[in-house]
């Protein structure tokens, strides 16, 4: 039923899975995912694309979320049954895989888009640099995410009252600028399916692609959520708390499996559709209706085919455009919007991003090592990663500019997804038989993730070489 190499790691145990919490019981992992969603390219990319290109790209959009349902149900398939991360899956399947993934961890979230961005909104509304303000908001973050007791009670409950207001003050905004214009091109542009302008910015629509949902390993940080928050396998499984606030708790980097007895099956059966529907509503749902909504907005103030300024020049035409017709009140509803967002994602970034370095630092280097905790290692991870965003805004002007930032990000992520969306599919059909298996429809969505995200790395590549050597 359940088969995991264990030539690079101890073979787990085996255990009973728990009986299925209540679904209402389970909304918290989503919903964390969607704040993450909702700062990448909710906020940003997407509506800036719509501002260039009105909805010709819309229908990508929609691929790119509804992809990676697919892909975040696929990370929770192997930690709902072994309750280990998918990382240390991969690991499994080869020793390289760890120091890959460190780098793929690592490399594409050092770079502080989102807490460069809050900050340079912050300055449009209250003066001051936005360089110190993108520190101060950085360090803001690492303590929020140091002093809760259990870093993912910490981390879900800003993520819902958050997401809460997030959500509230864009229905505002819809209600006083959207037409039914919008909301007619918006719908042709889901018709538009397979066509990309000729002169778009590659690097910007890769990454676009990319942030139509979490993006990269973000999406990877899923194991570690519903392990925390004890789905399935992943009740066995320690939480990371706090050195500072929390008590240790015994965390295990090895998962357990459980026999295929006809009560552990049906179990598991109520288990798995569960986590669907709540992944389902809570990512997938709210993420394209906020996806839908900020485009819609962008798409009301702007039109098609506006002259957008480099940066998020984008984002003060919307507040100047909303200004002018409703008084300066909406234009500071959408910019502290744009802060709450921003700064939400940079939250949730850091987490996830923490989890899984430290994830694939434990199982590949300090495995042996019990005096290295998997709370010990986060937080070194997660204050390394604060002090490399520091260097990197205090060293360079070009560097401390947010689209610089979030769009080297995005793209680099996107990439990343072309390496896990094969890993996934690779995982799941080596790993899973019967009942437990992926269905013909999940291999086939992971296939076309696959192809998906290494067709458009792979012309973002060749589009990169060509602007260098041209």
């Amino acid at each position: 039923m359940i088969r995991l190499r264990d030539r690079n790691l101890p073979a787990p145990d085996v255990a009973e899975l728990p009986p299925p919490i209540r679904l209402r019981s389970m909304l918290g992992p989503g919903v964390i995912l969607l704040g993450l969603s909702i700062g990448s390219g909710e906020f940003i990319l997407w509506p800036r694309l719509t501002a260039e290109w009105g909805f010709a790209l819309f229908w990508a959009a929609m691929v790119g979320v509804t992809i990676q349902f697919f892909l975040n149900m696929e990370i929770e398939r192997y930690t709902l049954a072994t309750g280990e991360s998918a990382v240390t899956g991969f690991f499994r399947l080869g020793r390289l895989f760890g120091p890959v993934f460190l780098v793929c961890a690592i490399l594409p979230w050092i770079w502080p888009g989102w807490a460069t961005g809050a900050a340079e909104i912050l300055s449009w509304e209250i003066g001051g640099s936005p360089r110190v303000f993108a520190v101060v908001g950085l360090i803001a973050c690492g303590l929020v995410l140091s002093l809760g007791p259990v870093v993912y009670r910490t981390v879900e409950s800003i993520q819902l009252v958050l997401v809460s207001v997030i959500f509230l003050l864009l229905l505002v905004l819809v209600c006083f600028v959207v037409r039914w214009d919008s909301i007619r091109a918006m719908l042709d542009g889901l018709g538009n399916f397979g066509n990309v302008p000729a002169d778009i910015d590659m690097p910007m629509l890769l990454g676009a692609l990319a942030f139509a949902g979490a993006g990269g390993t973000a999406n990877l940080a899923q194991s570690n959520y519903i392990k925390d928050k004890g789905y399935g396998m992943g009740k066995w499984i320690g939480r990371i708390t706090s050195p500072l606030t929390g008590q240790d708790e015994a965390v295990s980097d090895v998962g357990y499996v459980f026999e295929p007895t006809p009560e552990n099956l049906a179990r598991w059966r109520v288990w798995w559709r569960r986590a669907n529907i709540e992944h389902g509503l809570s990512f997938y749902l709210l993420c394209a209706l906020s996806l839908a909504l900020f485009c819609l907005v962008t798409h009301a103030l702007l039109g098609d085919g506006a002259q957008v300024p480099e940066g998020l020049g984008f984002v003060q035409m919307q507040a100047e455009q909303l200004e002018q017709r409703f008084g300066p009140g909406t234009a500071h509803l959408l910019l502290w919007t744009g802060i709450i967002v921003l700064l939400t994602t940079e939250v949730g970034i850091l987490d996830a991003v923490t989890r899984v370095a430290s994830d694939v630092i434990k199982d590949s280097f300090l495995r042996d090592r019990d005096d290295w905790t998997n709370s010990r290692i986060y937080f070194l991870v997660l204050w390394g990663i604060i002090v490399c965003g520091v260097v990197i805004l205090i060293s360079s002007a070009e560097w401390s500019q947010p689209m610089v930032l979030i769009v080297t990000s995005a793209s680099l992520n996107a990439v990343v997804m072309f390496l896990y969306s094969g890993l996934l599919l690779w995982l799941g059909m080596t790993s899973f038989h019967g009942p437990l298996r992926p269905s013909p429809l999940r291999i086939g969505a992971l296939c076309v993730s696959f192809a998906f995200f290494g067709y458009f790395s792979y012309i973002t590549i060749l589009d990169r070489i060509a602007n260098w050597t041209g």
